[in-house]
């Protein structure tokens, strides 16, 4: 995000809104809520309508009115939202230790040998690079 503005957390029905909207770029309330209701649940379009007019408000997303549908585009970065989500969450869940999140993440066996090799990979270059 530009200018260091504190990005706000979304809500989870703005989360995947955002979702939509980082996946496929600017938008129409129309398309975000038949997507949607492609992937989750039943999703009524008034409600879609009124939480991206509440994302407009909170600078979450802008709204181009130039043309007969309005399109909507993300004023947030993916990075920047899922790295907020992320600290809350290791925070809240993990008391602010990353490593706790990793040792609960490899041993759930959710993790592949793959992933666990890229994950060695990585930590070895940034070992390298002094950045950890």
């Amino acid at each position: 995000m530009k200018d260091h503005i504190p990005v706000p957390e979304p809500t989870r029905s703005e989360l995947e809104i955002l979702q939509v909207l980082w996946e496929n770029g600017p938008s129409t309330v129309r398309f975000i809520n038949d997507t949607l209701n492609e992937r989750t649940k039943a999703v009524i379009y008034t409600s879609t309508l009124k939480i991206m007019q509440i994302m407009v408000d909170k600078k979450l997303l802008s709204k181009d009115e130039s043309q007969m549908k309005h399109v909507y585009t993300p004023l947030v970065e993916e990075q920047a939202v899922k790295n907020i989500i992320l600290d809350k969450f290791v925070d809240t869940m993990y008391k602010g230790s990353a490593s706790n999140l990793l040792v609960q993440l490899v041993g759930s066996n959710k993790v592949s040998s793959k992933e666990i090799d890229e994950m060695r990979e990585l930590l070895n270059k940034m070992s390298k690079n002094n950045t950890v």
